[in-house]
């Protein structure tokens, strides 16, 4: 670690291209062993875990033992908010996707909130009907109509507030260049839409899937693209 100028080895850290895609594969929030990361990075098994020993280190990721293998994590919200604001800066305006990538771009998650097409929409939508408004360069406002909805989706704003994360944070979406919800208030609402199984997880990349239910219900609330 470069004492003096320590962002020159977190840089160092994410700017090697094994462990940017490692970083990047775990962005859904949820953790991969060592093998499969090796796979996602194309490097050896041996190479990986040197790699995920100085990810780990650095304090971008986080292992738990399972069993007899170790599963690797994005150690916290800041970590993954960082990696996806790079993406922003790596791109030089709106990302176009092909093949594959086009799921992606329609609705990811970025660690626990929604990002993507759909997650701007979504973003746009709460804005427009004034449940949320911008402040600063930073966060979103939630006002009383979006007290309301977070009371009728049983979602408690008084204890996300309580937690040691940004509440309501603008989060820029590196694939649509626009802002998507983060912080709490973001990670709570994504959870609702998998637990209403308005989205679904993708089983192969950090993708999600709308759902004829959800296209339904999100266009009734708040007119999203269909994908």
């Amino acid at each position: 670690m470069n004492a003096r100028y320590p962002l020159s080895s977190t840089a160092a850290l994410i700017g090697d291209p094994g462990r940017a895609a490692m970083l990047t594969a775990l962005l859904d929030g949820g953790s991969l062993p060592a093998g499969e990361l090796a796979r996602v990075a194309g490097v050896s098994a041996q190479s990986a875990s040197m790699h995920l020993g100085q990810l780990v280190d650095g304090g971008l990721l986080t292992a738990r033992q399972r069993g007899r293998h170790r599963y690797y994590y994005i150690a916290t919200a800041e970590v993954a908010h960082a990696v996806e604001a790079l993406g922003v800066i790596s791109t030089v305006g709106k990302y176009r996707p092909s093949g594959a990538d086009r799921a992606l771009c329609y609705a990811r998650t970025c660690y626990d909130h929604l990002a993507g097409e759909l997650g701007v929409a979504l973003a746009g939508a709460l804005e427009h009907k004034r449940m949320i408004v911008a402040r600063g360069e930073h966060d979103y406002e939630l006002t009383d109509a979006g007290s309301v909805l977070l009371n009728d989706w049983q979602i408690d704003a008084t204890a996300l507030r309580r937690s040691r994360r940004s509440f309501a944070r603008r989060c820029r979406d590196w694939t649509e260049r626009r802002d998507h919800l983060a912080g709490a208030m973001g990670a709570a609402i994504c959870g609702k839409l998998f637990e209403f199984r308005w989205i679904t997880r993708d089983r192969s990349s950090r993708a999600v899937h709308l759902t004829i239910t959800g296209r339904e219900q999100l266009t009734r609330l708040f007119d999203v693209p269909r994908g």
